[in-house]
């Protein structure tokens, strides 16, 4: 039985954990990753693994964080746009409430820090899945 696509919209701290547990061990090309300023939004294409289906399954998703302000890369190579980075996961820190920052970590110790007026996220699966040998291993 296949299980439908995901979607998922994330408002608080609490809804983004959820978003951050779907989108665990996902893996995204750098030139992947894309910051519209004059829209405030930044959209990842990411290789989601399917943590809610029991065969190991991949599929493509699109990640968008609204109302963002700024954001600052750290140890992540911008001009490798073929490097691949793993999501390890997402979280949100409220500075002035509703405004604060959103982090998303990746393995290897990389990360983007995005200073958001809310948490304003959507979550949504964009293709077929597909079989995967191995399931991620912590």
């Amino acid at each position: 039985m296949s299980i439908a696509p995901l979607k998922l919209l994330a408002e608080d701290a609490e809804d983004l954990a959820v978003v951050s547990a779907a989108l665990q061990d996902a893996v995204a090309k750098i030139g992947d990753i894309h910051f519209d300023k004059k829209a405030r939004a930044l959209t990842i294409g990411f290789n989601r693994y399917r943590w809610e289906q029991k065969g190991p399954e991949r599929v493509r998703c699109g990640l968008q964080l609204d109302s963002v302000l700024s954001v600052q890369a750290r140890r992540l190579r911008r001009g490798a746009k073929d490097a691949v980075v793993e999501l390890l996961a997402i979280a949100f820190v409220a500075t002035e409430a509703p405004a604060g920052i959103v982090t998303l970590t990746f393995a290897g110790g990389g990360d983007l820090r995005c200073e958001v007026e809310c948490v304003d996220a959507i979550l949504a699966d964009v293709s077929a899945p597909w079989p995967v040998r191995n399931k991620p291993k912590h």
